[in-house]
């Protein structure tokens, strides 16, 4: 079984990673960071390949998903765990609109490039599991990140509709949505911002990358059968809807 991560050279896509790693998944990795998607394939047991890959071009989206499959002969899993937060702790009207433009870009439109083209292949397979990383944030919306917040609410979307479309084909599409996750993006974010978010889980306190990485190898699972369209919550009692 092989599985795409983007996202892989940092935060949750490392985690992810190491958790399918561990269970025996072959991974293509990709990630605009080529040196650091290297470093963490030496730390992976198992099949394991690097694609330094833009998840926002269209041509080196549909390029490199066709070397994976041409390498691992199938795709059953892709996870789209690439995001970036943009500038935060502002109001509405002081957001640049170049900055809300890239966020879109990765976070929705490099969701739905990497989806358009793993589809086709787990189309002809009868078999997929997709997994697009969404955030509490687009169900709530978080006061200060405009940008963050509508565009992972544009990929909770996403996979409402894909996860309809594809109902009847062996392909299930989900998508998670989690608060605060202690990650170097979370640690670069002002600590005004972050104390905003971490003040609304009930837990008070992050969720750890193993808490997520366990979550998404469910999700992505033979298992995960009977589950599409829907927005699985980690967010330490936030979420209760």
């Amino acid at each position: 079984m092989a599985a795409i991560i983007t996202g892989a050279a940092s935060g949750l896509g490392i985690a992810i990673a190491k958790r399918l790693s561990q269970k025996k998944v072959d991974l293509a990795l990709f990630d605009k960071q080529g040196e650091k998607l290297s470093a963490l394939s030496g730390q992976l047991t198992g099949n394991c390949e690097v694609f330094e890959t833009d998840v926002t071009n269209e041509n080196e989206v549909k390029k490199n998903v066709a070397r994976v499959v041409e390498q691992f002969g199938s795709v059953e899993i892709l996870v789209n765990s690439a995001g970036i937060t943009g500038a935060t702790n502002m109001k509405s009207h002081e957001v640049n609109t170049g900055d809300l433009q890239s966020v879109f870009d990765v976070n929705f439109t490099g969701s739905f490039l990497m989806s358009k083209y793993v589809l086709p292949h787990m189309l002809a397979d009868h078999y997929g599991r997709i997994l697009h990383i969404a955030s509490i944030a687009g169900k709530e919306g978080n006061a200060g990140m405009l940008a963050y917040s509508a565009s992972k609410a544009a990929v909770i979307a996403m996979a409402k509709v894909q996860g309809k479309e594809y109902a009847e084909t062996g392909v299930t599409v989900n998508a998670l949505a989690p608060a605060v996750i202690q990650t170097p993006l979370v640690d670069a974010m002002p600590e005004t911002q972050v104390k905003y978010m971490t003040d609304k889980i009930p837990m008070r306190r992050c969720g750890t990358l193993e808490e997520l990485a366990d979550m998404v190898a469910f999700i992505v699972s033979p298992e995960n059968s009977f589950t599409t369209g829907f927005t699985f919550d980690l967010s330490g009692g936030r979420a209760v809807y």
